[in-house]
């Protein structure tokens, strides 16, 4: 018996030992197979690495019922080509707006009803960012369709002209010819970035936009929808399992190249140049800013936040500049001052995140006033803004300002989504989680540093200035002769007011005639 067991278990070793000598020939030939590219010819050890490279994510797991995504490509408007200014923006609406191959949209759409949720898409100058969310029971199916969406897009032809005169729609009418205000501010980029990579609007220009075809759609998809420019974010009440997929799914993306690029600053001609956008309205808007060296990356963030907050928060009755315009003389809605990039500022109260930029401009929105008080109204603000940088800000002013920012930090970031809008962000800058970032900048601030920035970044000589108004030739010939800016009020003010008013109504607007243009509203965005 001994001697059978020990021939069986040699009978063993050698079956195991011939199996074991198959199996490795079998994986040296499935190996070479491997190792060969389409053309027969041995793949580079860079392809390798790229079927290899991992996907970037941030992501924020907790107990919310509620899961956000964010997936954002570092792509944007200043990727469109040359004459195809807004295919950045197209592509990306209709990503969001468009079918899938599986599905039309009406058919997506019908999906997310029960669900009450949606897919929406923003892109900047840097980066395309999709948001979405949904409740946790949802999540398998939500997920499903916004995946197809990204990964497996239709490209129909009757969506493609569906989005496109959206586009055009937006430009032409809802900006152009329906929002004085929004007119104004983007007008003011346009003209500060010209001949830059930033100047086109993100939505891109009208003439652009109608050139377009499908085929320049799949042609910037294919290029720029890559992994190398992917980053995945996703917060709330999600499994390792889950997210997992998730990666996985969109390792399907061809690998790419990373965008690695530096923009230059905007170089402006010195001394203040104002354009003045003649359009049919009752009301006169104001917007005038310059460019800015300072962005959430830059050791003065903090204290140039600091002096914005104080000069013209937005929608606070708190800033300097809304007392000094609108509670004092009753000239307008509200004056506010921006270090970021800011849309949509009318429909908000706090911006939105994943709008972030190498190049920033300091600026300042002077809500519509009447035609009337639009010569004394850019006086004044001129005149609150030089004092800023003359005279800097007082120890109480600093301090008080400094505890409002601590706290209102976390009013940006008040919700999960914004959150992880927040938390992206902080990635493309390289700056650590932004609330915690922000409070330790604020608490090491000193006045020094705050009045040390102002006249570091804010003494500019290239201030420049959009006015949108009817009576473009007559406020034009005011400000080119120094016309004094009457103002007159329908309650009696203080005398302190009415010695500054007479100041402010000769205060200078330091322009020659070739430096204030009139541009008919057509011609913007064209």
């Amino acid at each position: 018996m001994k001697n059978t067991k020990i021939k069986i278990k040699s009978v063993k070793s050698d079956f195991l030992g011939y199996f074991s000598l198959r199996l490795c020939v079998f994986a040296l030939l499935i190996s070479s197979i491997l190792s060969l590219s389409a053309n027969g010819q041995p793949r580079s050890k860079t392809s390798m690495k790229s079927m290899n490279s991992k996907v970037s994510t941030v992501f924020q797991p907790s107990k919310s019922p509620i899961v956000s995504f964010r997936i954002q490509f570092l792509t944007g408007s200043v990727d469109d080509p040359k004459g195809k200014e807004g295919l950045a923006s197209l592509t990306a609406a209709i990503l969001a707006q468009g079918g899938s191959k599986k599905l039309s949209y009406d058919e997506i759409v019908e999906q997310f009803y029960p669900m009450a949720t949606s897919f929406g898409w923003q892109v900047d100058k840097e980066m395309t960012t999709f948001v979405g969310s949904t409740h946790a029971d949802n999540l398998d199916k939500y997920y499903g369709l916004i995946s197809q969406m990204l990964l497996e897009p239709g490209f129909r032809e009757d969506d493609f002209r569906r989005l496109k005169q959206d586009a055009i729609n937006f430009l032409k009418t809802s900006l152009r010819e329906g929002n004085d205000e929004e007119l104004g501010k983007e007008r003011l980029y346009n003209i500060i970035y010209a001949a830059h990579p930033y100047e086109h609007h993100s939505m891109g220009t009208i003439n652009s936009l109608e050139r377009l075809t499908l085929n320049d759609v799949r042609d910037f998809y294919a290029k720029n929808y890559t992994r190398a420019n992917l980053v995945l974010g996703m917060s709330g009440g999600f499994n390792t399992k889950f997210s997992n997929q998730f990666v996985s799914d969109f390792q399907k993306l061809p690998q790419g190249k990373k965008m690695t690029r530096r923009f230059p600053a905007p170089r402006l001609e010195n001394g203040m140049k104002i354009d003045i956008v003649q359009r049919e309205t009752r009301a006169t808007a104001i917007s005038l800013g310059f460019p800015i060296s300072v962005n959430r990356a830059h050791k003065d963030f903090a204290a140039l936040a600091l002096v914005n907050s104080y000069f013209g928060q937005h929608r606070s009755s708190n800033s300097y500049l809304y007392g000094r315009l609108r509670e004092l003389r009753g000239l307008n809605y509200g004056d506010y001052a921006y270090m970021e990039y800011f849309p949509r500022g009318m429909f908000q109260f706090e911006p939105d995140p994943n709008l972030a930029r190498q190049q920033q401009i300091f600026q300042i929105w002077i809500r519509p006033v009447e035609p009337q008080n639009a010569n004394f109204t850019l006086r004044a603000a001129l005149y609150e803004y030089d004092k800023l940088v003359k005279n800097g800000l007082d120890q109480k002013t600093f301090e008080e300002t400094r505890d409002f920012l601590i706290k209102y930090v976390n009013i940006l970031t008040q919700t999960k989504d914004a959150e992880l809008g927040h938390a992206l962000d902080s990635r493309y800058y390289g700056i650590p989680n932004f609330n915690q970032y922000m409070k330790t900048a604020l608490s090491k601030l000193t006045l020094e540093d705050v009045n040390r920035a102002i006249k570091t970044h804010l003494a500019s000589n290239n201030m420049r200035v959009v006015i949108i108004t009817k009576d473009a030739e007559g406020l034009r010939n005011a400000i080119v002769n120094n016309k004094p800016a009457a103002i007159t009020y329908a309650s009696q003010k203080p005398q302190e007011i009415l010695d500054e008013d007479r100041v402010i109504s000769t205060y200078p607007i330091r322009v020659t005639a070739q430096s204030v243009s009139i541009t008919p509203v057509a011609r913007v965005f064209e």
